[in-house]
This record gives C-alpha cells, structure tokens and sequence, in this order.
C-alpha cells in the first residue's frame, strides 16, 4: 500500500477506535502510538488532518483524545466509502475489474485513464462502443460525468445529447480526449440519479412503489436496509409494506419474480403488469 493510502487508512482507524472507546476509557495520544506502532508526533499529525477535515476530533487533558459534536451524516458516507475502497482494492477479488482487464488488456489502464481525467476537467470524448458482439462497431461523442460499478461491470455515466446514459467500460473498445469542454451536472443531481436506483442507475424517471411481504419474508427483509429512504410499516400478523421509489420499474420487478411467493405489489399497476409479464415469460420456458 502507497504511503498515502497507509496514512488515511490509519486516520480513518484511528477515528474508528476513538468512537468505539469513548464512552468507555478514551484512548491517549501513547496510547494510538502504541496501537498503529508510530510515534506520538504522527498521531498528533493525525488529528490536525482530521480537525482540517471537519471532525472536530482532539486531545483533552488527563482524558484521552475525543470527538466534540455530531459528525455529518454525509462526511460520515465519505469516511466509510474511502475506508472500503482502501481496504477493499488491498484484499477482495474485484470482479468487475478482472472481467473488463481480461476482455481489454492493457486498453482497460488506458480507457479508464482517459475517462476519470476527463471526468476531472469536464471534457468530451469519442468513445468506439460495441453494443452488440459481431455487429459494426459506433464511434458517438459523450460528455463522462462519473465512473461507478455495479453488477459485476464498471460503468461510466456520461451525457449523451443531452441526456444522461450508462456505458459499460468492457464494450467501450477506444476512447479519445477531443478538448471540447462541457458543463458540469452538479453533483447533487448525479448523487439524486444514484439514490433512487434498485441495482444500477437505469434512467432518471421516479416511481413510487409499495409491496407487501409475507410474515417469512418480512422478518428476513426488515433487518435490511434496500433503499435509503424506505418507509416500512409493520403490521400484527408479522406482515409488513414496503414503500421506495426508485427510477427503474424493469430492475425491481426482476427482484421481485427471484423472490417467489410472500412478495406482493400494491403500487403502481404499470409494477404488477412487469411483474406478470416475466412471471409468464419465466414459466413459458418450461411448457
């Protein structure tokens, strides 16, 4: 692991521990020392980059070191994502990775390079797509927004006259910078695409859903959180409803025929035909 990526793990631990002992027996400077076996100066160092960071996190006199005040609930989705990336880059097998590195080779370091520093500084490029295998490869101009990863595929999202589409990185076979600068989506518009999604971004419609589950299948879905603004009302019969909105209804109703019986649609009826529909589709394979 680079130095950096060592130094901000360790921060972010140390932030970690810090809130697990400080109801308890705070931690003291010498006493992190000694846990990430470094000196007292660089634990010091430590907390200056965290107080720098918005965590009002520091060292109180004959107590040990503590956190004064809430911390934000969206730096604390920033810690926790950066946290997982270092740790998972280092020791998971990364699927989506390996998938488009094996189809790609050396174009995959490429391609994505050319992407995120365009992504950077808000610039177009031409990218050569293969949508289908054996047909005639495109070449299109897209403004790239973000890269993401879901489904075992890297993606970028990017627009695409005008409107925001999905690529898969392994059917992108060339990517090329041209200069041309774009606008920027602002990034509480991209972080509101992604919030509404099922599995992968699908679109940026909304759809208000509701479904209702079986006593057994409540008790495994109510520990879960599915969505972050799921709404659930539990009920005496051990039954509960599930209320979200999401921007795909192909995605959710694909979950929903995987989950057999005990998941009901109650909103809206465009959901319960999808649902139909593929349960038919599902059973025509077998007649």
């Amino acid at each position: 692991m680079f130095e950096i990526q060592t130094k901000i793990k360790r921060q972010i631990e140390l932030l970690g521990l810090c809130i697990a002992n400080e109801r308890k027996n705070a931690l003291s400077i010498l006493d992190l020392a000694e846990i990430f076996d470094v000196e007292e100066l660089t634990i010091k160092r430590d907390l200056q980059d965290l107080r720098a960071n918005g965590i009002d996190i520091h060292s109180a006199k004959n107590y040990g070191v503590c956190i004064t005040g809430k911390i934000p609930l969206e730096k604390l989705k920033e810690i926790a994502r950066l946290y997982i990336g270092l740790c998972f880059s280092q020791n998971s097998f990364d699927k989506s990775t390996a998938l488009m590195v094996s189809k790609l080779k050396e174009k995959a370091i490429c391609n994505i390079v050319v992407l995120q520093r365009c992504i950077d500084n808000n610039k177009a490029v031409l990218i050569t797509y293969e949508k289908v295998a054996n047909e005639p490869r495109k070449t299109r101009e897209i403004f790239p927004i973000q890269l993401f990863q879901t489904e075992n595929n890297w993606r970028v999202l990017a627009l695409d006259n005008g409107i925001i589409k999905q690529f898969l990185l392994n059917k992108i076979i060339e990517v090329k910078e041209t200069g041309k600068k774009f606008k920027r989506v602002p990034q509480n518009q991209i972080d509101d695409l992604f919030k509404h999604s099922w599995k992968s971004w699908q679109g940026n419609e909304k759809f208000n859903v509701k479904l209702k589950f079986s006593k057994e299948w409540a008790s495994r879905i109510k520990p879960q959180q599915l969505m972050e603004s799921q709404i659930i009302e539990e009920y005496d019969d051990g039954t509960m409803d599930l209320s979200i909105t999401v921007n795909s209804l192909s995605e959710i109703a694909s979950w929903i025929v995987s989950r057999g019986e005990g998941v009901i649609v109650l909103e809206p009826p465009e959901l319960k035909e999808k649902v139909l529909e593929l349960a038919k589709g599902t059973l025509g394979n077998y007649e």
